[in-house]
């Protein structure tokens, strides 16, 4: 009998609820750089808001880790070598690759960049785990979600589409995200899931911090307001809640049942953007989601129906 965390609708309505936390955050991004007036070239005061907001994330979770869970956090050299292993991708890589190159490439590039990550999470796990290949059924499933965002993103006649070093840096970004991924799976047999991701936030800020502060020393001080410190607040929660939650259904599922759920992170943000910034919902966007709902409801029914019924 599955687990809680097995349980099909219970794997569908965790990863949507964190997906629409992901995809939330590009608006929440964008509105504190106007607040805080950090400008699209200004790389060190964006890794440094992106450093503050994980390290405040994994602070937040080791106090729930211990105070909540009654977790252990306490680290040991052993630890500290798994967790600084997958702080630097998940966190570290991740996120300098993806905020670096958000600002040299347009965010209809980003958005569709972005939906890439289940590609390379699925092709890093076909070679990881013997039980978890490719197929038809997923490459079917995998060209309907991509598609899905490519529809959502489709630019306009006026808008310009290259491909140059922002584009590079977020596939970059794509690829240390998948790669953190599986590292999480495969270490949360043996480290408990919380303080994990906790201690792997808190190292990957850290080398955040540090880049940030070597390309403008003069960003340490950010112009925090109450409004900016709130939706600082809300970008450490969400992430804090959605690694924890992602990475603790990456552990007790297949690789390729949840990496699907990721084509909604670009699609939320799409639609959260055009709601919180003013702007109108595209009608693309609408079509692009019914492609990526198909991909993903063709994946579990058809795999649902191949492992048959669950006795309970």
């Amino acid at each position: 009998m599955p687990n809680l965390f097995q349980r099909p609708w219970t794997v569908t309505l965790l990863a949507l609820f964190n997906t629409f936390l992901w995809g939330s955050a590009f608006p929440f991004i964008k509105l504190s750089y106007e607040e805080l007036e950090i400008g699209a070239d200004e790389y060190g005061q964006q890794l440094i808001f992106a450093g503050e907001r994980f390290l405040l994330a994994g602070l937040l979770l080791l106090l729930i880790s211990r105070t909540v869970f009654k977790r252990p956090i306490r680290l040991t050299v052993g630890r500290v070598k798994a967790y600084a292993h997958l702080g630097a991708f998940l966190t570290f890589l991740q996120y300098l690759f993806f905020y670096v190159g958000l600002s040299l490439s347009t965010g209809v590039q980003g958005s569709i960049i972005a939906g890439s990550t289940s590609f390379f999470q699925m092709a890093l796990a076909h070679f990881r785990y013997e039980d978890d290949r490719l197929n038809r059924l997923k490459g079917i499933a995998l060209t309907l979600g991509f598609s899905g965002i490519v529809i959502a993103n489709w630019p306009s006649a006026s808008s310009e589409i290259g491909f140059g070093v922002g584009e590079i840096l977020l596939i970059l970004a794509m690829i240390s995200g998948a790669f953190g991924n599986l590292i999480a799976k495969d270490y949360s047999r043996s480290h408990d899931v919380a303080p994990m991701t906790a201690w792997a936030m808190v190292i990957g800020s850290l080398g955040l911090l540090v880049v940030g502060v070597v390309l403008d020393p003069s960003g340490v001080f950010l112009p925090y307001t109450m409004k900016t410190y709130l939706f600082l607040l809300y970008l450490a929660l969400l992430s804090a809640i959605g690694f924890t939650l992602w990475n603790t259904l990456m552990k007790h599922n297949p690789v390729s049942r949840v990496s699907l759920y990721m084509f909604f992170v670009p699609l939320f943000g799409v639609l959260l953007s055009s709601v919180m910034l003013g702007e109108t919902i595209p009608w693309n966007a609408l079509v692009g989601l019914l492609f990526v709902v198909a991909g993903i409801y063709l994946s579990t029914y058809f795999q649902g129906r191949k492992r048959g019924p669950v006795s309970k």
